[in-house]
């Protein structure tokens, strides 16, 4: 049985996503090593398989990750590794399955989150954190938190890799069966 071109690609997106995932869930850490030539990978294999009109839409599926993720990396509340992870995966999947993918990501973060604050029984930190947030937003304080971001070494976070990683893997599924 032959590997379509599309087939292929979503392949080297798996390997990049998956690999990212584990290495986020052992270290915390998504390396450059891996995600910036996953974005050049993910242009040149559309590229080769459509021409310019693949080339573009692997420019518009990494640069609409990147630009809907920067606030969110800009405000610390996710990690500069993630932001590019979704970026190569953008080009590598294309527009439309990029933003499927995130979604699928930042719902499987949230499962992810509201697990983790239940083992640890930090539900009320969790509930004064998210208010003091909303203050924050509403009264037009748009910096970054002083103690409610990545950098607090007392606050919990999610490996938002590897719940993109889990994400790829159920998109992957649903579409091959």
């Amino acid at each position: 049985m032959a590997i379509t071109v599309n087939e292929g690609i979503w392949l080297l997106a798996l390997a990049v996503g998956v690999c990212a995932g584990w290495t986020d869930w052992k270290s915390r850490r998504i390396p450059n090593w891996l995600t910036l030539p996953g974005l050049a990978l993910g242009i040149t294999a559309h590229g080769m398989a459509s021409g310019w009109a693949g080339v573009l839409q692997s420019v518009k599926g990494a640069g609409l990750a990147l630009v809907i993720l920067l606030p969110v990396v800009l405000l610390r509340g996710l990690g500069a590794g993630d932001w590019k992870l979704m970026g190569a995966l953008g080009a590598l999947l294309g527009l439309p399955m990029m933003l499927v993918v995130l979604w699928g990501a930042v719902m499987i973060a949230g499962v992810m989150g509201v697990v983790q604050i239940t083992r640890r029984r930090r539900w009320g930190a969790t509930l004064r954190n998210l208010r003091e947030l909303l203050v924050s937003f509403c009264s037009l304080r748009w910096g970054v938190h002083p103690q409610i971001n990545l950098d607090n070494p007392e606050l919990h976070s999610v490996p938002f890799g590897t719940a993109t990683a889990l994400s790829m893997l159920i998109c992957f599924g649903l579409g091959r069966f």
